[in-house]
C-alpha cells in the first residue's frame, strides 16, 4: 500500500495517509487545531455512529439512497457503534465551530469503510461519498446536537448507576451507625446530639433526591433536532425522513427520542446541554460537601475531631511517616471542583448561540460528556476505597457527646433560657460539669441531675421527634 492516497474537497488536493479511514476534511481540521490532544468520547462517536445508521435506513426506505449504498453505508455505522475504528477519530474536541470537522470525521470513516465493503479503495468518493452519501439529508447543525444530546444521555446513566451505588453505600452505613449517638454540631459549634448513623442517611438521602430530578433534565436531552438539516426546515429531505429517522434512532438507542415540537427552537438552543450541566453541577456541590464532612469527622487523630476512621488506602507523606490521609475524599472534591467549573464553561457555550445555530456545541458537548465520565469513574472508586471502609471512633463519640455544653438545652424547659445560660458560663469559667452546678445551686438532686444528663439519656435526644 502506498503512504498516501490523493483526496481532493472544494479547497484542492491533499495527501492523506493511505491506511487512513479519514479524509482530506479530517486531515484539514487536524492540521487546522492542533489544541489540547483531546478526542471525542466514545459515547459521542457511538451515538453519531447510531444517528448515521438511522439516516441510512431511513434513505434507503425512502427511496434517497440506493439499497447496495445503504447496506454498507448501514454496516460501517454499526462497525463504529461497536467500538471498531475508535482511533480514527483524531479531531480535537476544540474544533470549529458547530462540530463539522467532527462531523465531517465521522462522515469520512464510514464511507471509507464502506468503500472497503465494497471492495474499492478508500478515497474512491465516487461510489460512496462523505457528503453525498452517508451525510443525505444532514447537516452539522442537526446531527451534531442530537448526537450530543443521544451521548449525554448514555453518559448521564453511568452516572446514575456510580450514584446508586454510593447511595447504597451511605445507606448502608447509616444502619451500621445508627446507636452511635454523638455530638451535633451547627456554625460548627457544639449543638444537639444527633447520631452518627443519621448523618449518613442523609448523604444517602439528599443523593437520592437529586436523582429525582434526573428525569427531567433527560427528557429534555431526548428532544432532539435531527431531521431539521441545516436551518430546521428540513432542506433537502424526503417527506416523512425527520419522524423515520427519529424512530429509527430511538431504537438503536434503546432510548425513548422525541421529534422536536418546534424544529426551529431545537436549532437555535441548546439549553438541554445546559440543564445537563447544571444538574452535574448539583451533584458536584453537595459531593465537594459530602466529601469535606468526611475529611473533618476523620481529622486527627491527636488534634482534630477523629469521630470517624476512613481507609488507609496509601501513605499520606514523603517526610512524615505513618501519616495517612483522607485521599479518596481528596480526590473526590478535585474532581467536583472540575465539574463545577465545566459547568461555567458550558453556560458560556450555550448562551452563545446566535439566531439559527448555536456553534458552540462542541465545547458544551465536551464539557457534559467529560464531568459524566470522571463523576462515573470515580463514584463506585470512592464508594469502595473509602465509605464502605469507613468505622466509628466510639470513644471521642461518647468523649464529645457528654462533654458538650449544648446539651444543656434540655435543662431549658425546666429552669429558663437565662437560667441554663449562667449554668453554662459558670462550668466554662470555673471547670466544674453543669451536673455539679444543678445540685449545689439546689436545682436537682444528684440523681435528677445524673438522670437529666447521663449519657443514655443524651443519647435517646439523638433520636427524631414526629
Amino acid at each position: 500500500m502506498p503512504a498516501t492516497r490523493t483526496e481532493q474537497d472544494s479547497l484542492g488536493k491533499r495527501e492523506v495517509p493511505a491506511e487512513a479511514y479519514y479524509g482530506i476534511q479530517t486531515l484539514r481540521a487536524v492540521e487546522n487545531f492542533p489544541v489540547s490532544g483531546l478526542r471525542a468520547s466514545p459515547h459521542l462517536i457511538r451515538a453519531y455512529a447510531l444517528l448515521k445508521l438511522a439516516c441510512a435506513e431511513t434513505n434507503v426506505s425512502l427511496g434517497a439512497l440506493d439499497p447496495d449504498r445503504g447496506r454498507v453505508i448501514e454496516q460501517a455505522a454499526r462497525e463504529v457503534a461497536e467500538g471498531k475504528f475508535q482511533e480514527q477519530f483524531v479531531v480535537d474536541v476544540f474544533q470549529a465551530g458547530a462540530g463539522t470537522s467532527f462531523h465531517m470525521n465521522v462522515n469520512e470513516v464510514l464511507a471509507n469503510r464502506a468503500l472497503e465493503l465494497l471492495g474499492k479503495p478508500r478515497g474512491e468518493y465516487a461510489s460512496v461519498s462523505p457528503n453525498d452519501h452517508v451525510n443525505f439529508g444532514q447537516s452539522t447543525n442537526d446531527t451534531f446536537p442530537s448526537a450530543a444530546q443521544v451521548a449525554s444521555l448514555f453518559a448521564l446513566a453511568e452516572v446514575r448507576a456510580g450514584v446508586q451505588v454510593l447511595s447504597a453505600a451511605f445507606r448502608q452505613k447509616s444502619e451500621e451507625f445508627r446507636s452511635s449517638a454523638k455530638s451535633g454540631r451547627t456554625h460548627l459549634k457544639d449543638a444537639m446530639p444527633v447520631t452518627l448513623g443519621s448523618e449518613f442517611r442523609a448523604y444517602a438521602t439528599v443523593l437520592d433526591r437529586i436523582l429525582e430530578t434526573l428525569p427531567a433534565v433527560e427528557s429534555a436531552l431526548a428532544e432532539i433536532p435531527l431531521g431539521g438539516n441545516a436551518v430546521g426546515t428540513g432542506v433537502n429531505t424526503k417527506p416523512g425522513f425527520r419522524s423515520e429517522a427519529v424512530r429509527r434512532y430511538a431504537d438503536h438507542s434503546r432510548l425513548a427520542l422525541r421529534v422536536a415540537r418546534d424544529p426551529f427552537e431545537t436549532m437555535q438552543s441548546r439549553w438541554p446541554l445546559g440543564a445537563a450541566a447544571g444538574w452535574l453541577k448539583t451533584l458536584a456541590l453537595e459531593l465537594i460537601r459530602i466529601a469535606n464532612d468526611i475529611r473533618l469527622l476523620s481529622s486527627g487523630p491527636a488534634t482534630g475531631l477523629d469521630e470517624i476512621r476512613v481507609p488507609e488506602i496509601q501513605p499520606g507523606s514523603s517526610i512524615m511517616p505513618g501519616k495517612v490521609n483522607p485521599s479518596a475524599a481528596e480526590c473526590l472534591d478535585q474532581i467536583a471542583f472540575r465539574v463545577v467549573a465545566s459547568e461555567l464553561a458550558t453556560s458560556l457555550a450555550v448562551q452563545a448561540g446566535q439566531l439559527e445555530i448555536n456553534v458552540m456545541m462542541p465545547l458544551a458537548a465536551y464539557e457534559v460528556l467529560f464531568s459524566s465520565h470522571i463523576l462515573a469513574q470515580y463514584l463506585p472508586v470512592f464508594s469502595r476505597t473509602c465509605v464502605e471502609g469507613i468505622t466509628a471512633n466510639p470513644e471521642n463519640l461518647e468523649r464529645y457527646l457528654v462533654s458538650s455544653s449544648a446539651l444543656l438545652t434540655v435543662l431549658t424547659p425546666r429552669f429558663g433560657y437565662l437560667k441554663v445560660a449562667e449554668l453554662v458560663h459558670e462550668s466554662a469559667r470555673t471547670g466544674r460539669p453543669v451536673r455539679e452546678l444543678l445540685v449545689k445551686y439546689q436545682l436537682a438532686t444528684p440523681a435528677e441531675a445524673e438522670a437529666l444528663l447521663s449519657p443514655a439519656s443524651l443519647a435517646r435526644l439523638a433520636e427524631p421527634v414526629d
